[in-house]
C-alpha cells in the first residue's frame, strides 16, 4: 500500500561497477529517505569503473569509496523492484517482485566522454522510477 512501507529497490548488472552503480548513486542521491536502495553483480569486478566515479562526481555525486558487491537471493528477496541492466540469465527470478530491464550500453572500458551520456540516460530512467514508486511530497 502506498505510503505504508519504504519501496526498495536492486539495481543489477554483471560487474556492478558501472551502470547499477551510477542508478543506486542516483537513487539514492534523489530520493532520500523516500527509497531504500542496494546495487550488486552477477559477477563483480573489483573496483568501481574510475571514468563512472569521475563522470559521477561531475554531478556532484561521490561514489569513489563504493565497491562492487555480489548479487544475492537475499538482495532479490527484500526488494520490490529489481532493476536489471544487462546481467542475462544470472539475475535470479522470484515470483511476486516487479523486474525492469534497462538497456543501456556497458561503461566498461570506456573513457569518461562515453560515459556521460550512460550516466545521463541513467538519471532520466531513475528520475521516472523515483516519481512512480515514491513521489515528492507536493507532487514536486
Amino acid at each position: 500500500m502506498p505510503g505504508t512501507e519504504i519501496p526498495q529497490v536492486l539495481f543489477v548488472c554483471v560487474h556492478n561497477a558501472g551502470r547499477s552503480q551510477m542508478a543506486a548513486a542516483f537513487l539514492q542521491h534523489l530520493g532520500v529517505g523516500r527509497v531504500r536502495v542496494r546495487s550488486a553483480g552477477s559477477a563483480p569486478a573489483d573496483a568501481v569503473n574510475p571514468a563512472v566515479v569521475e563522470a559521477m562526481a561531475e554531478v556532484g555525486i561521490d561514489i569513489a569509496a563504493n565497491v562492487p558487491k555480489v548479487l544475492t537471493a537475499d538482495a532479490v528477496r527484500a526488494s520490490d523492484v529489481v532493476v536489471t541492466m544487462g546481467c542475462g540469465d544470472a539475475c535470479p527470478f522470484y515470483p511476486g517482485k516487479r523486474y525492469l530491464d534497462w538497456v543501456l550500453p556497458d561503461p566498461a572500458g570506456q573513457g569518461v566522454e562515453a560515459v556521460r551520456p550512460i550516466r545521463d540516460r541513467i538519471r532520466t530512467h531513475v528520475e521516472g522510477l523515483l516519481q512512480e514508486l515514491a513521489p515528492a511530497p507536493g507532487g514536486a
